[in-house]
């Protein structure tokens, strides 16, 4: 089963309490895999404060949230996320938008992501289904991680008018009209982080 195809099946989802040493006020829901051939492994999620942003240990796929974070009309989403290490395989991370419901069946958010292979993902959920919006596409301005692991990819929701402008490290890789489900951009905005990852997330927020 392709890396990407999987957050597609992922059905069974959890509300789980965020630790002490969490940001004050987030939320997290988990995805745990339902794929004999993709498991999620062993171990507790953990997302704390770290310096001024945030740090995600992710054994199982996980969406955060702060209820008081939403953005409408024209705006831009971005954080900058710095892989720690490489995953066991391919596994996406990035900026939630658009969210609504999320800790109920009904849950609907919009994300755009990255991965270690240097590609990017958008794809749009709604309850338990997922849908791809632009998937897989590799682009040279994804960094990939180095010699020591690491990877740092600063990325961008630009949420305009008529369309959606989606960048990595300051380049648009790609645009989508402001119409159908890329319309659904009123809403609440998070992070969301596939397992078998660690990512530390800074200068995340959002500017009109």
């Amino acid at each position: 089963m392709k890396p990407y195809v999987r957050v597609a099946v992922m059905s069974l989802a959890a509300l789980v309490p965020l630790a002490a040493q969490a940001p004050a006020g987030w939320k997290m829901r988990v995805d745990r895999s339902t794929s004999a051939s993709d498991p999620d492994p062993a171990g507790d999620i953990k997302f704390v404060t770290s310096g001024s942003g945030f740090h995600a240990t992710n054994p199982q796929a996980a969406v955060y949230w702060k209820p008081s974070n939403t953005a409408s009309g024209t705006y831009t989403l971005k954080g900058t996320f710095t892989l720690m290490k490489p995953s066991s395989h391919t596994n996406y991370y990035g900026l939630v938008f658009g969210g609504h419901a999320l800790e109920g069946a009904d849950q609907s958010y919009l994300y755009f992501t990255v991965a270690q292979n240097g590609t990017w993902l958008i794809k749009t959920r709604d309850g338990a289904q997922t849908s791809i919006i632009g998937a897989k596409t590799p682009n040279d301005v994804v960094k990939k991680p180095g010699d020591d692991g690491k990877s740092v990819n600063a990325l961008e929701v630009r949420v305009g008018a008529d369309k959606v402008d989606f960048v990595v490290n300051g380049a648009v890789v790609h645009s989508e009209p402001k119409t159908g489900v890329m319309a659904k951009t009123d809403g609440i905005y998070g992070i969301r982080v596939n397992h078998i990852l660690e990512v530390q997330v800074d200068n995340f927020g959002v500017t009109k």
